[in-house]
């Protein structure tokens, strides 16, 4: 809207849009006979119609718009005030986006100006009623506001409050999905504003705490329309570095209006979804914004965070120093332990004497060796005597044995043994054994049968 357009419009209004106000404020449109000035039959009946030869009069575009401006519906938008100039019946104000660079100029009646609850200023935030109006003579377009409320501190607090449980209900705060700091960064990521107290206290207190640690830092808008935008940004940058092991969020405090970035819904999402560790260090301890929630660690200040990301090294050598003593110390503990059990173990007389247990086992393998042996003489004795009792009972029990008793076994030719008279006859030829050999003879007159007895 130009400079010469807002004088004509904060004096009076002009005379073809002295129409009647409908129940919502919004200008009726005007009733007039402007289609009348070219026969119907001649004009396009829509824009895509048109031509070089057939075009439209300007005053039908101009209508044409008016007409679908006024059907669109009134919206409740929300915005900063940046300008504010009261002119007499009219009120200029322009509105800006309180996420992005967008900025929108409204028209507002003296009436509803005077129905606001408290006085409008530069920097309020707002919520309006606005309905889209056409000027058809001078082809301009504004934004009537039908209503217009400031927004409270406390209606703030509520909105930020009703996000607070809807995000905790999906699990966002949940102590389970944050993750640990590492013990030792070699680079943090900071995100804080430009040449900010904030950044000073975190990259002093870090180097005094631990001298080699190593920064990336990001400097960005920590208030204002661009905040969310930056430092989401940013932290998108420093999640994609694999070098990058902690992310710190830091802010020196101030006013709720200024720290609502850190309460919008999309950073707080960006940094549930941040693969690594962020520390949010947002103002002072009763600062509360949504970003300390979802953090996986919560500093009170940025002097904090850097004590809690960063181990002092003094004290880390001190650590190290008792670790080593006490380790030290168990050592001598556990080396003593074991000397006195070997000494214990060598005053014992098998380890004092060991050659003892050779010479008791080799007395027991001695006396067993005589045992056996001594044995072995008695059992291969008796058995001796065993065979030579055999012996002579086989003797005793010889034919050769009964020969010597003088009997004698007579053969006959074929050299059976003749056992009565009647095996031989008179003239056979018979073999006599004695003792001392065999005699020839032969049958004169066989023996008669003995009788029985």
């Amino acid at each position: 809207m130009d400079s010469a357009d807002s004088t004509s419009r904060r004096g009076s209004t002009p005379p073809e849009d002295r129409t009647p106000m409908t129940s919502e404020g919004i200008r009726a449109r005007p009733a007039g006979d402007a289609d009348e000035a070219r026969p119907a039959s001649t004009v396009p009946a829509t824009a895509a119609e048109t031509s070089p030869d057939s075009p439209w009069p300007l005053h039908l575009l101009s209508e044409k718009l008016k007409a679908h401006i006024d059907r669109a519906p009134a919206a409740w938008v929300e915005g900063q005030v940046i300008e504010l100039n009261r002119r007499a019946s009219m009120c200029f104000i322009t509105l800006r986006d309180v996420d992005t660079e967008v900025s929108l100029s409204l028209s507002v009646y003296g009436s509803v100006m005077d129905r606001v609850s408290s006085p409008l200023d530069r920097g309020s935030r707002v919520v309006a009623r606005l309905k889209p109006d056409f000027w058809v003579k001078t082809g301009r377009l504004s934004m009537q506001t039908i209503d217009i409320r400031p927004v409270g501190i406390g209606e703030l607090l509520a909105r930020i409050e009703r996000l607070r449980q809807s995000l905790a209900a999906e699990g966002l705060f949940a102590s389970a999905r944050k993750k640990r700091l590492p013990l030792l960064p070699h680079r943090i990521g900071l995100i804080t504003g430009r040449d900010s107290d904030a950044m000073k206290d975190v990259l002093r207190n870090s180097a005094l705490r631990w001298p080699a640690v190593e920064f990336d830092v990001r400097e960005v808008a920590v208030q204002g329309v661009n905040s969310v935008a930056q430092v989401t940004g940013a932290l998108a940058a420093l999640d994609a570095d694999p070098h990058v092991d902690v992310i710190i969020i830091a802010r020196g405090g101030g006013a709720l209006e200024d720290l609502l970035p850190f309460s919008d819904e999309s950073l707080v999402r960006a940094v549930a979804r941040a693969a690594t560790p962020v520390v949010s260090a947002i103002g002072h301890e009763a600062d509360r914004p949504l970003l300390d929630e979802v953090a996986d660690l919560r500093a009170s200040t940025p002097t904090d965070a850097a004590k809690r990301v960063v181990p002092d090294v003094s004290e880390e050598l001190g650590r190290i120093g008792q670790a080593r003593a006490a380790l030290e110390r168990s050592i001598r503990v556990l080396v003593h332990r074991e000397g006195e059990s070997l000494a214990n173990l060598r005053s014992r007389p098998s380890l004092a004497r060991p050659e003892g247990m050779i010479d008791v086992r080799q007395a027991d393998v001695e006396r067993l060796r005589s045992r056996a042996l001594r044995s072995m003489t008695v059992a291969v004795e008796r058995d001796a005597d065993a065979v030579h009792h055999l012996r002579e009972r086989v003797r005793s029990l010889s034919p050769q044995n009964t020969l010597d008793r003088g009997y004698a076994v007579v053969q006959r030719a074929d050299g059976h043994v003749v056992r009565t008279p009647e095996d031989v006859e008179r003239g056979d030829a018979v073999r006599i054994r004695i003792a001392g050999g065999l005699l020839g003879a032969v049958i004169d007159d066989p023996p008669a049968p003995q009788e029985a007895s």
